[in-house]
């Protein structure tokens, strides 16, 4: 029988990082790995830990790579086979270990980080992905059988990627929020918008639709991005549809970023939703 590992990402529900946004962890089907934080900004004078944690019923083996993704005008994320010498710099500069863990159910494992900056690199923004992927058990030594024709085993390999950000001199960035309106996605109301952005490093944060006389956001997403190839993406946001009836006329879209001192608003605008 001809075996071939299939390659997938799973959709892993991950704890969001302790210094960005709080929350519980979660797990999503088809992964048993939890990853925090989930997003890694170095300054290249200290390094930090990233933590896995086996939450599965079996011992399971995950080797940790690096690979370079970078972001789309819709804001997805696309895999690149020759990265550029900015992203080459990073892969070189950003180190970290143990590259493989064995990790026993509910057993947790710290993978060291840190960036080492080349003498004469130029300030600015660098970053790489670390993946972390589950390696397949050996499969038992089964007797040999006669098989007709050709067949196929498909083994699920299951990953996660988080960005690893390296920041070099005093960088900053600015943002703006525009063409906000009501869309339908997958058949639900939501809102559409642009977020731009300029200057020598990315963002990330929240984005908030607020309506007067509503206490909570009537639409809300975490860890909206804008990284350093993009000057403008894209954003959708589900509307709550505790607060559907709300979703029309006058409304505050706002984008927030977190910060060691607490959020800081960085963009925001009104609109009319029809």
């Amino acid at each position: 029988m001809a075996r071939f590992a299939l390659g997938r990402f799973a959709r892993i529900a991950l704890v969001a990082p302790a210094l960005i946004f709080a929350a519980p962890p979660a797990q999503a089907g088809g992964g048993d790995l939890l990853v925090a934080p989930t997003r890694v900004v170095l300054d290249g004078r200290r390094g930090t830990e990233v933590v896995l944690n086996n939450i599965g019923s079996e011992v399971a083996t995950y080797r940790i790579s690096a690979e370079f993704r970078r972001m789309g005008p819709d804001g997805k994320l696309i895999d690149v086979e020759t990265p550029n010498a900015k992203e080459q710099a990073a892969q070189e500069m950003v180190l970290f270990a143990p590259r493989r863990v064995t990790l026993p159910p509910n057993q947790p494992q710290s993978i060291r980080l840190s960036a080492r900056a080349p003498e004469g690199l130029a300030d600015g923004e660098y970053r790489v992905h670390l993946l972390f992927r589950a390696v397949p058990p050996p499969e038992p030594v089964a007797s040999p059988q006669k098989v007709e024709g050709i067949a196929f085993r498909l083994i699920p390999i299951y990953g996660v990627t988080i960005p690893v950000i390296v920041r070099l001199g005093n960088l900053e960035a600015k943002a703006a929020i525009s063409n906000v309106r009501k869309v339908t996605e997958d058949g639900k109301p939501a809102i559409a918008l642009d977020i731009s952005r300029s200057g020598d490093r990315s963002t990330f944060g929240e984005v908030r639709v607020l309506k007067a006389g509503v206490s909570d956001p009537i639409a809300l997403v975490r860890g909206v991005a804008v990284y350093t190839e993009v000057g403008q993406r894209s954003v959708t946001i589900a509307i709550d549809p505790a607060h559907a009836a709300q979703a029309s006329g006058q409304v505050t879209v706002q984008y927030v970023e977190p910060t060691d001192t607490g959020p800081v608003t960085i963009a925001e605008t009104t609109a009319v939703l029809r």
